[in-house]
């Protein structure tokens, strides 16, 4: 089933001019409180608000109708770009479902969007002359103080639900599945998203600080990067926390050197070479892992690049690789079985793709990981995951979770 478009692309203005932009305020200090679109990373992307087209899209042919959709907004358009670079022109912001059959995938154009790539700026306006904002000033108000409850799942039956998949698993039935959690919090006033994502992006500036339809987070994982044939991913699997001085160095040594974690990463890493190598001529993944240091945790990492054959569209080459087992588990059907089984919630948009898309085709997708979705003007749901393998600790897994949380946490409680 298909849910309509808010905003049809017919009704929309038919005029884009994209100018180029001197301006040095940070990107996501243009934001405004309300509506904010966000892809961020190391000060560079793409930020936009207002809507100048809106689709919300579920059922089996979720991606293949948002990308008709798309096509049709931009045939026949009067663009206007003197850049001319990947983000500039009409761009589509998204946030998929992690079930896009299921769940509603949110689609959004902006009247206004503001980009910077190596340097250059821009800004992008759809039916009206482009025109900066001034930067909003800093909140420097006081921290909300915040109540934490228990999400779908309190701790002790989120431990026994890794005990069951780890049955599962020692059972045969599958090698890896990913169990998440969430956590619910509530405000004594009102949460402002321009503050959420400003601190996400100092802590984490090597992430992609994203925002689109009240789904907030800092990933550090690209699912895929599509510019012109080339294609690129950051596949991240295994996971150990930070500590101080040689304790670091101990716990950096251990993942690197760790027999389950490296096992979990190569199962993330094949099953999206294997969903890739259909649409690719040439695909390259090292045989080792790299480690990504983060403000409060490590991953190893793979970066997989590769040449695409054939014409296939960004968000149908998204569909042929979500959901990787990074997210689900493998074999994915029994994964994302178990999923349902044992999970007790509905993730809705998180561990789905998220990022944009502009009319050449061009564009970047993560995954919605690090992340919250608020709820209402004083709440906000947050989520974290863990994969699940042979030898998985249903405690450490915990603490796992837990350490994730503490990223979006911190920048809640300023």
């Amino acid at each position: 089933m298909t849910a309509a478009a808010l905003t049809s692309p017919a009704a929309a203005s038919r005029a884009v001019t994209t100018v180029r932009s001197e301006q040095a305020a940070a990107l996501l200090d243009l934001l405004p409180v309300r509506g904010g679109l966000s892809w961020v990373r190391h000060g560079e992307g793409l930020v936009g608000w207002g809507e100048a087209a809106r689709l919300e899209v579920s059922g089996p042919r979720a991606l293949a109708e948002a990308a008709e959709w798309w096509d049709r907004f931009t045939t026949g358009l009067d663009v206007a770009d003197e850049v001319r670079v990947p983000g500039s022109g009409p761009v589509l912001f998204a946030s998929i479902a992690f079930d896009p059959v299921a769940g509603t995938s949110v689609f959004v154009v902006p009247e206004v969007v503001v980009g910077r790539r190596d340097g250059v700026g821009w800004i992008t306006a759809v039916g009206a002359a482009p025109e900066l904002p001034e930067a909003a000033p800093a909140d420097d108000g006081p921290a909300p103080r915040l109540r934490y409850a228990d999400g779908a799942l309190d701790p002790a039956s989120w431990c026994a639900a890794v005990a069951a998949a780890v049955t599962s698993i020692d059972a045969g039935e599958l090698e890896k599945v990913v169990l998440a959690r969430d956590l619910l919090v509530s405000s004594d006033v009102p949460l402002d998203p321009r503050r959420i994502l400003r601190r996400l992006a100092a802590r984490f500036p090597g992430c992609w600080t994203f925002a689109v339809d009240g789904l907030l987070g800092a990933t550090p994982e690209l699912l895929l990067r599509r510019t012109g044939r080339q294609l690129s991913s950051r596949v991240l699997a295994g996971t150990a926390p930070r500590g101080a001085g040689a304790e670091d160095e101990r716990l950096a040594a251990a993942l690197l050197d760790s027999a389950k974690d490296r096992a979990e990463h190569g199962l993330a890493v094949d099953s999206l070479v294997r969903a890739l190598e259909p649409y690719c001529r040439e695909l390259t993944a090292p045989a080792e892992p790299e480690l990504l240091t983060l403000a409060n945790v490590r991953h190893l990492a793979t970066d997989v690049i590769g040449t695409q054959r054939d014409s296939a569209g960004l968000l149908e080459l998204v569909g042929a690789v979500h959901p990787t087992a990074a997210v689900c588990g493998t074999p994915t059907p029994d994964a994302a079985a178990l999923i349902g089984e044992l999970e007790g919630m509905d993730r809705g948009r998180y561990a789905g793709p998220v990022g944009w898309l502009d009319a050449t085709g061009d564009g970047e997708f993560g995954l919605a990981l690090r992340c919250a979705e608020l709820v209402g003007d004083d709440g906000a749901r947050l989520f974290a995951g863990c994969g699940i393998v042979a030898g998985s600790h249903p405690a450490a897994e915990l603490a796992e979770t837990q350490s994730k949380f503490a990223a979006f946490q911190a920048a809640l409680e300023g």
